[in-house]
């Protein structure tokens, strides 16, 4: 899949003004600093397309990015929202649960958490609902050029460990910087994002055997 292609498509500030057309996407949530618009930039080989901010907290909408038709990559709210007007925090948390429970499009979970201080409180609530939810997730531990290599596979197996027990759950490193890991997840996202192919092409073929039913029949 190429994702160089990718564009900016739509933001929602709510469920229903989502794309009505998607097939299938895959959601980049984690902390408002845990770098999300680098890393989509960086797998998409662009240095624009997701906003990039100095200030914690600046994603308040669901922002979507067109890779194939209907195939998107999903810009989630950062949580741990800094600055941020409590009442304006607390809509963007249901309407991020709520996209996160009632989307049905959503085929994987893209779980971005810094190397250096992995798996927060937040984390950890991301990661159980979603094995609750029973939806894959893959964690990148982020900015990985932060630390030595031998660091930073001591803190890939541990996390890594804890983690095992759930199988719908996998990591690797990434760092957008140097860069480290694009590859793996664009695998991991070009997986997910297939996953709608198979019925795309069993309604078209339902189509052609009903077209030439029809033919026969004529």
């Amino acid at each position: 899949m190429d994702f160089r292609q990718t564009a900016f498509t739509i933001s929602a500030d709510r469920l229903a003004a989502c794309p009505e057309d998607s097939l299938a996407e895959v959601a980049f949530a984690g902390r408002s600093n845990a770098g999300k618009s680098s890393a989509i930039n960086c797998i998409t080989n662009q240095t624009r397309l997701a906003r990039i901010s100095k200030t914690p907290g600046r994603t308040q909408l669901i922002n979507f990015f067109n890779v194939q038709p209907q195939r998107y990559l999903v810009d989630l709210p950062g949580y741990g929202f800094a600055k941020v007007p409590l009442a304006v925090k607390d809509k963007w948390q249901r309407e991020l649960e709520k996209y996160l429970r009632e989307r049905e499009a959503l085929a994987g979970l893209i779980l971005l958490s810094d190397i250096r201080h992995p798996l927060k409180e937040f984390d950890r609530m991301m990661i159980e609902w979603a094995v609750q939810s029973e939806l894959p997730l893959h964690l990148l531990l982020t900015k990985a050029d932060k630390l030595k290599r031998g660091a930073s596979s001591n803190t890939l197996l541990s996390v890594r460990k804890e983690l095992q027990p759930f199988p719908n759950v996998t990591v690797q490193l990434f760092s957008a910087l140097q860069p480290l890991g694009v590859d793996e997840v664009r695998n991991q996202l070009t997986e997910w994002l297939s996953d709608g192919d198979d019925v795309v092409e069993g309604e078209e073929n339902a189509s052609d055997r009903n077209d030439q039913d029809a033919s026969t029949t004529a």
